[in-house]
């Protein structure tokens, strides 16, 4: 089992998880159940997909829900562009929180490839 937080791409998604809960503050009122929600949603479930499947037994099962975090970052990457076309989001606040999404989806896919690769080792006989 893995301590989540020692990851970088979790403390990423943290980071990128505070800023959509900062910047949704200001978005119209009717969209508190719509937009602010589905943004928040997809962003804290990055990091949280993370997290559980540190907590999961072995690299199979890390790999799936860090598959769905990159899903659910993909998912975001959409909210942040709909936000910004709607005016709810400014282009400054849109184009740095979506370079941020993409550093943190690189860093993802880095991870991926990782443990995916580890998963496939045979393993090793221990005496």
């Amino acid at each position: 089992m893995k301590d989540f937080r020692d990851l970088t791409v979790w403390q990423r998604a943290h980071e990128v998880t505070l800023e959509v809960y900062r910047c949704t503050r200001s978005f119209p009122r009717e969209e508190t159940y719509g937009m602010i929600s589905q943004l928040r949603r997809c962003s804290s479930s990055v990091a949280a997909n993370i997290a559980e499947g540190c907590g999961r037994s072995g690299n199979p099962e890390f790999a799936r829900f860090l598959s769905m975090a990159m899903g659910s970052a993909s998912e975001l990457e959409y909210f942040l562009l709909l936000a910004r076309d709607l005016e709810y989001l400014g282009e400054e606040s849109h184009g740095a929180i979506t370079k941020d999404v993409g550093e943190m989806r690189r860093m993802l896919n880095r991870l991926i490839v990782k443990v995916q690769a580890e998963a496939r080792r045979p393993a090793k006989n221990v005496p």
